[in-house]
Formats: structure tokens, sequence, C-alpha cells
């Protein structure tokens, strides 16, 4: 598989980053800088936070936060166990917040992974940092003002994945299941899948409606249309890539036939490559067998 500088273990982070926020309805805004974006909701119960990037970046989260709320973190809630997500978690948990994730989150984080994609081996977390509450399925917090359901997309970034839906302002972060204009990483040494991410992604849209807000893991602010795309996108290449896997062809093969194509102006300018994507794409299916 292609070797790739991983997104989420980079190490040359500021202090000094600037952490931009964005607005999405009365007690939630968006809020994006070196990492997975953040989702924070904001209100007289307290700040409601949805990742917090690496751990450089902290003490610029907490400013931005600041500025929207005289209020702490309260609760802090990881997507998943990747450290553009959780790279803050000790210092947040440090300062008091809650954390809160799906099971396999705390499982992953409590020893050594190994990210096959990028042949790297990440360190356990220190105790500090791991979720301190854990769900199986889904869990519901009435905080703000806001009915704020958080549910687990089974196998589709990671085996850990959770759903954050606001229904009162009807907003939603999906974590990595959603690269906005860009090709997703999937990380199938951590039970990630293709099949998993396309019904991750469908289970959202069917709670959607014309005007709901997507905060995405990665990409800019979404819309219906947009996660749309995406999955009509991530359908056409698993169905090009599995006819290619049916032929007899190697993975080399299968980059070659250029499964992609028709998709690279669009989804092809990220960090992963169109080549690293079939790769990743062709890992997940020769799994499924």
């Amino acid at each position: 598989m292609t070797r790739l500088v991983p997104l989420f273990l980079l190490l040359a982070l500021q202090d000094e980053a600037k952490i931009l926020t964005e607005r999405l309805a009365e007690h939630i805004c968006m809020m994006t800088g070196q990492g997975g974006n953040l989702g924070v909701c904001v209100g007289e119960d307290g700040v409601f936070l949805i990742d917090d990037q690496f751990a450089p970046l902290t003490k610029a989260i907490q400013a931005a936060i600041g500025e929207i709320s005289e209020h702490p973190v309260r609760f802090l809630v990881n997507t998943h166990w990747h450290g553009d997500h959780t790279g803050g978690n000790e210092n947040f948990g440090k300062a008091g917040a809650v954390i809160v994730a799906h099971e396999n989150v705390r499982k992953r984080m409590s020893a050594e992974q190994f990210i096959e994609a990028f042949g790297r081996k990440v360190p356990a977390s220190p105790e500090d940092a791991l979720p301190v509450v854990t769900f199986a399925d889904r869990v519901t917090f009435h905080l703000n003002g806001e009915e704020i359901e958080v549910f687990h997309a089974e196998n589709a970034h990671t085996d850990g994945d959770a759903i954050i839906r606001f229904r009162t302002s009807d907003v939603i972060h999906t974590g990595d299941t959603f690269f906005n204009g860009m090709y997703p990483f999937i990380d199938v040494s951590s039970g990630g899948s293709i099949d998993g991410m396309i019904e991750a992604v469908e289970n959202v849209l069917r709670i959607s409606g014309e005007e709901t807000k997507f905060i995405p893991g990665h990409g800019p602010r979404g819309s219906k249309k947009d996660l749309e795309e995406y999955r009509d996108m991530l359908q056409d290449v698993r169905n090009a890539v599995e006819e290619l896997v049916r032929e007899g062809k190697s993975a080399s093969g299968v980059k070659a036939a250029k499964p992609t194509a028709k998709h690279d102006a669009r989804w092809g300018k990220g960090f992963l490559t169109p080549d690293a994507f079939v790769d990743i794409v062709y890992s997940s299916l020769k799994k499924r067998d």
C-alpha cells in the first residue's frame, strides 16, 4: 500500500495556530484549525465540545471557546481515536472535562496501535486522555436547549466512529465518515471499511433534511447535496474497484485501471492521492473476502 505522511500524526504544530470559528446556529459553532474539525455547543449549561485536535493547540482552542462562552468545557466527545481528534484529551481531561466516546475508542487508546496504511505505531494514551464514559450504541445529552444524539457508525472510518446530531438546531457532526471535497482516509487496520463508510453516510442522509448543516471531519462545512455527492462518489469507486477485483486484478492492476478517474478533479486534491484511496478501497474489499 502507498505510504503517506499521516495527517493525524504530524508533529510540526504551532502553539499559536489560528482556530477559526463559524457559527451554524444560536448554540452551535464549527471550529477549524490543524486537525479534525471541532463542534462546539455553548449555553448556560456549559460547553459541549466535539474533538480537540492536537495537544499543542489546546490553549488556542480554549481561547477560541472563550470568545463565545464564559463557561468551561463540561463534556468532550471524541468521534474516533485518531490523534488529530483526541490529541488534546489529556489537557481537557485535566481541566475537568468529562470525556465521552464509543467503547472501542477507549480500547484502542488504551493500547499501542499500528496503522497499516502508514506503517506507523501509535503509543497508548495516558490515563487522563482516555474516555471516562463509553457507550456501545448511542447516548443522548440534554444541554443548552439542545437534544444531542451521539450514535455509533459501525466499521466506517474506524470501528469506533461516533456521529453527533444536534436535533434542535439541525446540525450533524459526522466525524471522519465525511471528508468534504476530498477522498477519505479509511483506517482498515482499525476496523474501518468502504462498505461501512457508505452505510454511515446513508444513515446520516436518512435523518437529515434539505436545510441540515454538516460539520465534516475534514473540509469545509457541508450541505445535504455535498453529502449526497460524496456518497455517490464512494459507491461508484467501491463498485468500480469491486468489479476489477472480480476480474482477478492485483492492487497494481486495479490502480492502473484508474477507477477514480472521473472523480479526481473534484475529490483528488486532498491529502490522499487517487492511487492511495484506491489502495484503501482495494484493501477493504479484500478483507471482506
